[in-house]
């Protein structure tokens, strides 16, 4: 059975930034949910020195996708090839190339290359790849020159920190908790409304409203991966207007026999909403310790409320307390 010709798609920019730089931030897959505003989370599957495979979660036209991708990584050349090898609907089959060009020792040239079918070759499902790989390419093109041209200094606008608390109780129940965002409108007080959708099972959407101790209200909405008894880790796809990325994760983990649950955040500050938020005159670093606290202080009370409900449950059958 013959297939009809693949679709092809080419998207290109410049960046003011070494070759090397920019093909390390491609290559490393745990650089993207931060960097790509499209990609929710990546882990490895398989991860060699020259060919990998990886499971993405995205987001595609609005829509959360996943899908597993093969590639080939080739440092001399400075070339990524991509192929999929689990797609999703509408997607029958998609692959492509991240080539890297030094153009000078401080500039260089991106070119994101497509090959993709659709489901039937529908026309309407090759307009909905065609849309989708028009909208992420060039996000994730602009974000990439973004993130290769910001500095790396520790008091740049990128930055990354962790809570963590000790439970005497069950993993099951600390987890339970946490995945259970429909419930925290009535169980944590910043909270004020939560609205959070599960059509796709342990891929979650959250959207949130948090009081600040101002009284301001500020609403976010996420994407959440759940890994049953593990780890939830999200992206906010709407944020608060000093933030122009925030991911995270809950970490629930047995540590030298003790329960461990954690609260990583990583944050991308926007420089340019600082005078409007802080004031003429805040810095970053204000910025900085500004998001830490409120983000910090929301986690932290997260945690404690999460530790409070599975040692309740932990305690013995009987006990006035026991809920």
């Amino acid at each position: 059975m013959s297939h009809p010709a693949p679709h092809r798609a080419e998207h290109g920019i410049s960046v003011a930034a070494p070759a090397q730089r920019v093909f390390d931030l491609i290559a490393e897959v745990g650089n993207w949910p931060r960097i790509f505003p499209p990609t929710v989370y990546v882990e490895y599957a398989e991860h060699g020195p020259t060919e990998e495979r990886i499971r993405i979660w995205a987001t595609a036209n609005d829509e959360v996708k996943s899908w597993t991708s093969h590639r080939v990584l080739d440092r001399d050349r400075l070339v990524i090839g991509f192929r999929q090898e689990v797609s999703q609907p509408p997607v029958a089959s998609m692959g492509g190339q991240w080539l890297i060009e030094p153009l000078a020792a401080d500039r260089t040239q991106v070119t994101l290359l497509h090959d993709y079918r659709a489901v039937g070759d529908d026309p309407a499902n090759v307009d909905w790849i065609e849309r989708a790989v028009d909208r992420n390419s060039r996000a994730e093109l602009a974000a990439l020159r973004a993130a290769a041209e910001r500095s790396g200094s520790p008091d740049g606008p990128e930055f990354s920190f962790e809570d963590a608390v000790h439970v005497a109780g069950s993993a099951t129940d600390v987890y339970a908790f946490l995945h259970a965002a429909e419930g925290w409108q009535e169980r944590l007080p910043h909270v004020r409304r939560v609205v959070l959708q599960e059509d796709v099972p342990n891929v979650q959407t959250l959207e949130m409203d948090t009081a600040a101790p101002d009284g301001s209200i500020h609403t976010t909405k996420s994407v959440r991966v759940c890994f049953p008894l593990e780890r939830i880790v999200y992206k906010q796809l709407q944020t608060p207007a000093l933030m122009s990325v925030h991911t995270g994760e809950w970490r629930v983990r047995e540590e030298r026999d003790q329960l461990v649950v954690t609260s990583a955040h990583t944050v991308v500050i926007r420089p340019e909403a600082i005078p409007q938020v802080l004031g003429e005159g805040a810095t970053v670093g204000d910025a900085r310790a500004f998001v830490r606290a409120a983000l910090s202080r929301n986690s932290t009370a997260t945690l404690h409320l999460a530790k409070e409900h599975a040692e309740r449950l932990a305690r013995p059958a009987g006990s006035p307390d026991r809920s």
